[in-house]
């Protein structure tokens, strides 16, 4: 349980270490946008700043005149585009009147409402930001109302209403040289002055202009009232704004998903070494046992090879016994079953003394026909006491093997293939090349065959269906075609009986 518990408690420090990046990059993501922000209002005060200088430049007694004005705001809306001038981002300027009304704009003024137009501050858009601030915040007046500035309209953007001049065509003052004045034409094509009304058209005031000399101190102050400037209103591009934020977004992006990949590696690391480590203990404890089973294999070994010479003398003097004249018929036959049960014994602890010895596999270059030859001719009384026919073939073939392991192999699987058969029956053995580098050995037989789901266990210490059987042939069989490094599998014989194939087995020319 308790490395469990550790296990848990470091992915759980991953995922809040990975959690704080991900925040960190929240934070900053948002000082990002923040940043991209106060770099829109400093160019809005830029501008605001830039507009305020060039009005200061063009005012003359507080007024300045829109026809000399409306050039510059569109010089500077056309920034955006222009590239002989810095862009802004400006789409549109407005300056308004105390009701919020345009006094002189430039670019599309239609992307503010008369709403906003009358309050302070910011308002974000999709695609556009419009800033409005009082006039005397962006430093065009010298913070006074009574020093506000006034943009009086020029000559051909008033109407006879306007110039307070409903009876003459032609508003402007008489000329007193003679010579035509900039506003065109002579003095003999002008009208004289209208008369003095109480002083309603106060002639002497030069702060005007001269088309407006002649309007009505009236008219001309409510003129003056509605193209006075109380706010300005410029309207920016989002675009770089929105460029900056996506650009950053997908590089807060990029470090939360490989830290996210940093952390399930670490993790991953950490279980990997986590499992080596239990691994190497598993291995370490593995050994000990190993060793353990080795001390008790040889024990057990040396315990059979002892228990096997009593055995011996024991069958000796059973045979010596019934060999007297004297002895009686039932004490003869009672001596050849203790010979018959003391060989059985003999060969299981022979068979268990094989199969518990180290195989310690010396390879050299081995005639794999002259070896089935010699096992056939070692077993030949049992094949002729079974009537048995035994077909040995196949193309000569030299394979790299301990020839000692490899007639133990042969000899096993013969014997267990005559014991299998019936009298009369049928073996065969063959030898085939597969492939350039390998050869594989089959002996076949006509017997009952081995049921599919016993082809595995048959090679188990033990496991045997020969009444008569050890079963530790061919468990000693699979040992030493492992140790070798070969593969033995046990198949169905057509029509009947089974077929025991060795393979990987490697040619030597």
């Amino acid at each position: 349980m308790q490395p469990k518990r550790n296990n848990a408690l470091t992915y759980g420090l991953l995922l809040g270490a990975w959690l704080l990046v991900v925040a960190w990059q929240a934070e900053e993501h948002v000082r990002v946008r923040e940043a991209a922000k106060a770099d829109l209002r400093d160019n809005s005060q830029e501008i605001a700043n830039t507009l305020s200088a060039v009005i200061r430049a063009l005012r003359f007694r507080g007024a300045v005149v829109q026809d000399r004005l409306e050039p510059v705001l569109n010089l500077l809306v056309a920034g955006r585009t222009n590239e002989l001038v810095d862009s802004s981002g400006l789409i549109a300027l407005t300056l308004l009147n105390s009701d919020g009304a345009p006094v002189a704009s430039a670019g599309d003024t239609n992307l503010i409402t008369r709403t906003e137009a009358m309050q302070q501050g910011e308002f974000w858009g999709r695609n556009t930001v419009t800033f409005v601030n009082p006039v005397y915040g962006v430093n065009i007046t010298e913070g006074a109302n009574s020093n506000a500035i006034v943009v009086l309209p020029s000559f051909h953007n008033m109407t006879n209403d306007d110039r307070g001049d409903r009876n003459f065509p032609h508003p402007e003052p008489p000329s007193t040289n003679g010579a035509p004045d900039k506003m065109g034409g002579s003095p003999g094509e002008r009208p004289p002055p209208p008369p003095d009304n109480g002083g309603d058209h106060p002639r002497g005031d030069r702060g005007r202009p001269p088309w407006l000399r002649w309007m009505s101190e009236t008219d001309y102050k409510a003129l003056v009232a509605t193209h006075e400037l109380h706010g300005l209103v410029l309207t920016m591009s989002t675009d770089n704004y929105r460029a900056v934020c996506i650009r950053d977004l997908w590089l807060r992006f990029i470090i939360i998903f490989f830290a996210g990949i940093s952390a399930a590696g670490l993790a991953l690391a950490l279980r990997n070494i986590s499992r080596t480590a239990d691994l190497q203990i598993r291995l370490v404890r593995a050994s000990e046992l190993n060793s353990h089973l080795k001390e008790m294999n040889l024990a057990a070994a040396g315990l059979a090879h002892e228990t096997r010479n009593p055995l011996n003398i024991i069958r000796g003097m059973a045979q010596m016994i019934s060999k007297q004249a004297d002895v009686p018929v039932e004490l003869r036959d009672k001596t050849r079953v203790i010979v018959d049960e003391t060989d059985k014994v003999t060969a299981q602890l022979t068979e268990f003394i094989n199969y518990s010895r180290p195989r310690e596999v010396r390879r050299s270059k081995t005639a794999l026909n002259s070896a089935v030859a010699e096992v056939v001719r070692t077993l030949g009384h049992d094949i002729e006491e079974k009537k048995l026919r035994v077909e040995t073939g196949g193309e000569p073939i030299a394979i790299e093997a301990d020839e000692q392991h490899l007639r133990q192999v042969l000899f096993n699987l013969l014997l267990n293939a005559i014991q299998a058969v019936d009298e009369g029956g049928h073996i065969q053995i063959q030898a085939r090349r597969d492939g350039a580098a390998e050869a594989v050995l089959e002996i076949r037989d006509d017997g009952p065959g081995v049921p599919p789901e016993r082809r595995e266990e048959i090679f188990k210490p033990y496991f045997t269906t020969n009444q008569k059987g050890t079963g530790l042939g061919l468990a000693v069989v699979s040992q030493i075609v492992l140790a070798h490094g070969w593969e033995i599998a046990c198949l169905a014989n057509e029509p009947k009986g089974a077929v025991f194939r060795i393979s990987h087995l490697k040619l030597v020319t």
